[in-house]
């Protein structure tokens, strides 16, 4: 059934080729970033696919401009439906040398926005007891690296609030998962952006005594 998706965190692969995905159903989609222009491409590519797409500038690390930007989408699009987290703040640094605000920013946005955005959105799906809410996970969750440590708190962190959040918001007819991608997204392979973006609407579309919380996408 076509509804709002909001996707925060948006960007040209992954995030694009999602956006897509559920644009086929007729829904319309809702862009979140900071990059305006880099938006306003990926607006323009999504209508010309066919897609209904728009364009909000925010900062998902920003809580004050990310509240604003889903509200400015409510306004616009109505409730949304379908919130997808894909928000990556790229740290890099050892834990004995990693910057303190970088990491903090790293934590802000990589998790702290799935938390601002759920709790924006969750209300007007516990009224209707209908809503999806998807996270971009990483293998880094699982592997955590000294180079990248601040990324793989990220998503340790994300994975587990989407989980915490499954738990409390599936009796409410919510349902809440998280896509671990363990490996480099790329083109034409398998983890084509495409590709994955399938693993996001085949939870979308499961029925409540089918749910998963989690796909681990990993090569076999």
């Amino acid at each position: 059934m076509p509804g709002t998706v909001v996707i925060v965190g948006a960007g040209p692969g992954l995030g694009l080729a999602i956006a897509r995905r559920f644009a086929q159903d007729g829904s319309s989609i809702a862009l979140v970033a900071r990059n305006g222009q880099r938006l306003a491409g990926m607006v323009e590519e999504l209508r010309g696919a066919g897609g209904a797409g728009h364009a909000f500038v925010a900062d998902a690390a920003d809580p004050i401009e990310l509240r604003s930007a889903l509200e400015a989408v409510r306004t616009a699009l109505g409730e949304p439906t379908v919130l997808v987290h894909h928000v990556s703040v790229p740290v890099v640094g050892t834990p004995s040398k990693v910057s303190y605000d970088d990491f903090s920013r790293g934590l802000a946005g990589g998790i702290g926005a799935l938390l601002v955005a759920g709790q924006a959105v969750v209300p007007a799906m516990r009224a209707t007891r209908r809503g999806t809410i998807l996270v971009t996970g990483s293998g880094l969750a699982f592997n955590a690296s000294a180079a990248y440590c601040g990324l793989a708190v990220q998503k340790a962190g994300v994975r587990a609030l989407a989980l915490s959040m499954a738990h409390e918001l599936r009796p409410a007819g919510i349902h809440v998962a998280t896509v671990t991608v363990d490996g480099l997204i790329q083109p034409d392979g398998y983890y084509d952006p495409d590709r994955i973006a399938e693993e996001f609407w085949a939870l979308h579309v499961e029925p409540p005594d089918a749910w998963r919380t989690e796909i681990h996408y990993r090569e076999p």
